[in-house]
């Protein structure tokens, strides 16, 4: 615990000499993280030393001491100890500097150091690849500082409910690597949310062969609502498309937005679509277009009324998709309008 009474304290001028040689920018330090340059305590020098040894040039550690200044109350000792552990799942050297240049926080957040080991441990041993335990260790660290013990436990609920749906053993693994590779924050739940949730679905007439493919098109987000936001939004869908609670399971199963978007997300998407002058029905019948934001619709309805495609009077397919699905909609609409009408078979008038 550092002390952050600036009033009684005086800057340490030896650390500041050190990073001012390093060219690091005090005066961003001073108005961010002031409290650092404070403390009795610092290695500086050691801290720049290590990480040159790993391949940072200067302005790699300017810029890593600038974004997460913290790192200089660090003991040699502990971002040693880090470094052999983030070697575990490198490739090499440079692709490590690299991690702490984009996310050094991640990296000398050194507290949880046996509770990491444990995690990239175990991970390993589930069968992840390095490439996503680093992606994890960098986008979602928190997932590191649980005790292993909690994660085993999350994975175990996970696996038995799986099984419990109708999954089947031989497909286990790689569904539940699937899972945790696309949402690893799915860690951070508890049992009792998991249960409650499936639950909820079991409820409301989804199949166990249904629910697991909710899960799997989810990529698990749906631990992290509450039965009663899923309540709300599958009701607010009800009412919008005036369905019956059958037609309603189908438009969830066909568009799991429905079931996790809130409901002033949906209204919002909703009010955007009619205002550009889509009906109900056409939404009705192709719901995933609310797992575009206004915006994106906005822009996507622009470029084809450009075309002189009439979205009103036609299919939202063409609306639908990620970025690179929508411009290959667009390719193929834009070629169908330039490409000429030729037929083969017409006379060819030649002037005398």
């Amino acid at each position: 615990t550092y002390t952050t009474d600036t009033k009684s304290r005086e800057e340490n001028k030896k650390n500041i000499e050190s990073l001012y040689r390093l060219s690091v920018d005090i005066k961003k330090i001073r108005r961010l993280k002031e409290w650092v340059l404070l403390q009795d305590v610092a290695y500086v020098k050691e801290i720049a030393g290590i990480l040159q040894e790993m391949g940072a040039d200067k302005a790699a550690v300017a810029n890593i001491l600038e974004r997460y200044p913290e790192a200089i109350l660090c003991t040699p000792a502990e971002i040693n100890s880090q470094r052999a552990l983030w070697q575990l799942v490198c490739q090499d050297e440079k692709q490590l500097i690299k991690l702490i240049e984009q996310f050094p926080e991640s990296f000398f957040t050194t507290e949880y150091h046996e509770n990491q080991k444990a995690n990239i441990l175990f991970f390993q041993e589930l069968g992840l690849k390095n490439n996503i335990i680093t992606r994890f260790l960098t986008s979602a660290p928190n997932i590191f500082y649980n005790p292993v013990e909690k994660n085993k436990n999350m994975i175990e609920t996970l696996q038995r409910n799986y099984l419990g749906l109708g999954g089947s053993d031989a497909n286990m693994k790689i569904w539940m690597l699937k899972l945790l590779s696309q949402n690893p924050f799915i860690l951070l739940n508890t049992s009792t949310a998991i249960q409650e949730n499936l639950e909820f679905l079991q409820k409301n007439d989804f199949t166990d062969h249904e629910v697991l493919q909710l899960l799997s098109k989810l990529k698990g987000f749906i631990f992290q609502l509450t039965s009663t936001t899923m309540q709300k939004s599958m009701l607010f869908s009800k009412n919008v498309f005036k369905c019956s609670d059958q037609e309603l399971k189908q438009l969830v199963l066909k568009c799991p937005a429905l079931l996790y978007y809130s409901v002033p997300i949906l209204e919002e998407r909703l009010e955007g679509l009619l205002k550009e002058g889509i009906s109900v029905a056409q939404i009705r019948e192709t719901p995933m277009v609310l797992e575009l934001t206004t915006q994106i619709v906005r822009y996507r309805i622009q470029k084809l009324s450009a075309l002189g495609y009439d979205i009103k009077s036609g299919t939202l397919e063409s609306l639908n998709g990620t970025k690179k699905d929508f411009e290959v909609n667009y390719g193929k609409i834009q070629s169908k309008k330039e490409r000429p009408i030729f037929n083969p078979v017409a006379p060819i008038h030649i002037e005398d």
